[in-house]
């Protein structure tokens, strides 16, 4: 392979450094490109650092003609392409081409299959303008890329193009099928799928437990979890966040345990940052420092900074801020979710000036804020009564920062003025918003002017809610109590009418208890 002193000697690829200042050159003789050249770059395909080097690979491939010699290397290299998901590249790759190459077209429509795009089925239509028929290897990803559009239309037919093509039965084939109907929660559809598959891999099952958790039928989700007899951790970790997202924190932390206890399938860094705002949605500290050892001992704090991030929100939330700044400093790698946790954890515990000092920590580090980390700064001063700070903040956001505050900003303001009762100031900072105000300012604003007194403003605040919020009987029963306190009799019987009218019925009050053990 390598002719030291020709002429002809052209130098392309470099293989994997062996050490940082040396690395071997990969030269190929002269005119004529060999079966070895051949072996040698299907190697250089193969590997993993030098197959980052396309353009230079490629480049070789076209000095030497070898594409003339070896027209079957073209797809080798689109294959490359396609799982770098680099779908330019791929797709210019036809444009060399000699003759249509189906290897190539499906190569070309892989690499851009993993987007939103109708640009796999423009290729298809060339693929078929061309005189070629699609293969089992060109629906799997055209099925991948109808799952991601916005309309079932092009996968549906797809669909019916790979029954009448006799694919719909393949492994790869049925599998994004069924990923196609569950991401449009046509659960129907992808059980009629699912039944005619002769063979079931655990990634199927995985999609139909999805599937029903993303649309509330945990109960059929749990009977497939139940029927899957090959889980892996994502299988766990899928029926976990199911029942988590729907509420169902006790049967979640109940499975949790009953993974842990199998002794097959550890929980990995996803179980974790799954259970972990259960731990704080319940105030269950306990379940949170046993996860906490166990990520400690499989090295999770350091190779998963989302679980570092999840522990400092579960031990703030659950009002144990040391344990948190524990975790904040001993973590290797801090991103900005990272900051946002401790200081929204301070807020939240009453340790505004505490996380005033971490925000300026922070940016004296590098580390650059992003509209949530003002949700927290700001939270910090309205939790602390730090009224000048917050003032300051806010209209440094913009001006220093480039941020602009959002409506969760706004909120904050108006809990800010509120809580130092100048609720009037809120009311006027609400009107003058650039946007519309949300259920949650108003909300925010309702809470102030009652902690405040302020009937007058508490009025209005809780007028604008009933109105964005009609089937919130929530709304009106507050603006009725505001009457009533107020000994406005008769508007409180008013409200209570409008409520009758718009049959809209007080929700029943609901409590729960966590058990710890």
């Amino acid at each position: 392979m390598e002719h030291a002193g020709d002429p002809r000697t052209t130098r392309c690829f470099m293989q994997p450094p062996s050490s940082p200042r040396r690395r071997r050159i990969i030269n190929f003789a002269g005119c004529n490109f060999t079966d070895d050249d051949r072996r040698h770059v299907l190697c250089l395909l193969h590997d993993r650092a030098a197959r980052r080097r396309l353009p230079e690979i490629l480049s070789h491939l076209l000095r030497r003609h070898a594409l003339l010699y070896y027209p079957s290397l073209l797809p080798d290299v689109a294959a490359v392409a396609a799982s770098l998901r680099r779908p330019a590249f791929a797709s210019r790759l036809l444009l060399l081409s000699p003759e249509a190459s189906l290897s190539l077209f499906n190569a070309a429509i892989k690499s851009i299959s993993f987007s939103p795009s109708l640009e796999p089925f423009r290729l298809l239509s060339h693929l078929r303008s061309a005189g070629l028929r699609p293969d089992r290897q060109t629906f799997a990803p055209l099925l991948k890329s109808s799952s991601l559009l916005p309309s079932l239309h092009p996968g549906a037919a797809l669909h019916a193009a790979a029954l009448l093509a006799g694919f719909n039965s393949h492994a790869a084939v049925s599998i994004q099928l069924v990923e196609l109907y569950t991401n449009f929660g046509r659960m129907s559809d992808a059980c009629k799928v699912f039944d005619e598959m002769p063979h079931r891999e655990t990634v199927v099952w995985n999609l139909m437990i999805n599937g029903f958790c993303r649309n509330h039928d945990l109960e059929s989700a749990l009977r497939f979890f139940t029927q899957t007899t090959n889980r892996n951790a994502v299988t766990w970790n899928t029926m976990i966040a199911g029942l988590a997202r729907t509420g169902r924190d006790s049967e979640a932390v109940r499975l949790l345990m009953e993974m842990w206890d199998s002794g097959g399938i550890e929980p990995d860094d996803a179980t974790i940052v799954t259970v972990l705002p259960i731990c704080a949605r319940t105030g269950n500290s306990e379940l949170g420092r046993k996860i906490h050892f166990y990520a400690e001992k499989k090295g999770l704090l350091s190779s998963a900074i989302h679980v570092g991030n999840s522990l400092i929100d579960m031990y703030s939330k659950c009002a144990d801020v040391a344990s948190a700044r524990k975790v904040f400093d001993e973590i290797p790698r801090r991103n900005v979710v990272t900051w946002n946790a401790m200081i929204n954890g301070l807020a939240i515990n009453g340790h505004g000036a505490m996380g005033l000092k971490l925000f300026d920590e922070m940016w004296r580090r590098g580390a650059a804020p992003n509209a949530s980390t003002f949700v927290s700064v700001l939270a910090c001063c309205a939790h602390s009564g730090l009224e000048e700070q917050g003032r300051e903040i806010f209209l440094a956001m913009a001006a220093e920062y480039g941020i602009k505050p959002r409506a969760e900003h706004y909120g904050c303001m108006v809990d800010l003025l509120g809580r130092v009762g100048k609720t009037k100031e809120a009311l006027k900072m609400v009107e003058e918003m650039p946007m519309r105000p949300s259920p949650a300012v108003w909300g925010a604003l309702l809470s102030a002017c009652r902690n405040a007194g302020d009937g007058e403003v508490a009025e209005v605040a809780a007028r604008e809610l009933a109105e964005l919020e009609p089937e919130n009987s929530g709304n009106f029963v507050l603006l009725a109590n505001l009457k009533a306190e107020a000994a406005k009799w008769d508007d409180a019987e008013k409200v209570w009418s409008v409520m009758r009218g718009m049959r809209v019925w007080k929700n029943t009050a609901q409590s729960s208890v966590t058990a710890h053990g």
